[in-house]
């Protein structure tokens, strides 16, 4: 537990040695010193390559944790700063993919959801209207969620992978994967179809994972068109 500091107060700033020892030693205000020493440093640093505060934001958060989790690591080969430094690249590095990713899922996850609208296109100007009004709302839902839950969502629904592996790259617990994705699901089932009818819920939602319920999708549009209203 964090102990009320050791450092006395003096004319000069302590070294970031004397940091350093005195965080090994769990001094919650030397910690609070060395935040303060490099917060603006590496928020610039972050904010340069991140452009958006937001994530900056959490990027910072990040790196001095990984500072603090990691400071036994530190022996002093090189300037603190530098050391700093390197944690707070590869966590905006590691954001960068994560975002890059997300990126090119929900891409694909909108030319899905484009793709159903076509197969499930129904055969009256009315139902094509509700059609692309569930369609937009899954869109707006997706894009409500948290990066990773949407990210959760599409390695799940279109790449087929397992919880276990989502949870391990995704570095959650099995459980916390299988919350969220019942929280997106329920979310997406509300968006598309919130009177109750699950019918087109069922067949948008469907579409996304490319397996049975795309071919439920596929069926059920040429049944609406064949049979007419």
């Amino acid at each position: 537990m964090p102990h009320a500091s050791s450092l006395q107060p003096v004319a000069d700033a302590p070294a970031d040695e004397t940091l350093v020892a005195a965080i090994r030693d769990a001094d919650e205000a030397a910690f609070s010193l060395l935040y303060e020493r490099y917060f603006q440093r590496v928020y610039l640093f972050s904010f340069l390559r991140l452009r958006n505060h937001a994530d900056t934001e959490e990027a910072v958060q990040e790196t001095f944790t990984s500072v603090f989790r990691s400071i036994d690591t530190y022996r002093g080969e090189s300037p603190l700063a530098s050391w700093i430094y390197g944690i707070a690249r590869n966590t905006v590095n590691n954001q960068l993919r994560r975002a890059s990713a997300q990126r090119r899922r929900l891409a694909r996850a909108r030319i899905e959801l484009a793709r159903a609208s076509l197969l499930m296109s129904p055969g009256t100007p009315e139902d094509e209207l509700n059609l692309q009004r569930s369609v937009d709302q899954v869109r707006v839902c997706l894009a409500s969620v948290s990066a990773w839950q949407a990210e959760v969502f599409a390695l799940r629904h279109l790449e087929n992978l397992p919880i276990a592996e989502i949870a391990h790259r995704m570095s959650r617990s099995s459980d916390s994967v299988r919350s969220s994705l019942y929280r997106v699901k329920s979310l997406l089932m509300k968006a598309v179809d919130p009177g109750g009818s699950a019918s087109e819920s069922v067949g948008v939602l469907g579409v996304l994972d490319g397996g049975p319920g795309y071919r439920a999708a596929a069926s059920g549009a040429a049944s609406r068109g064949g049979g007419g209203r």
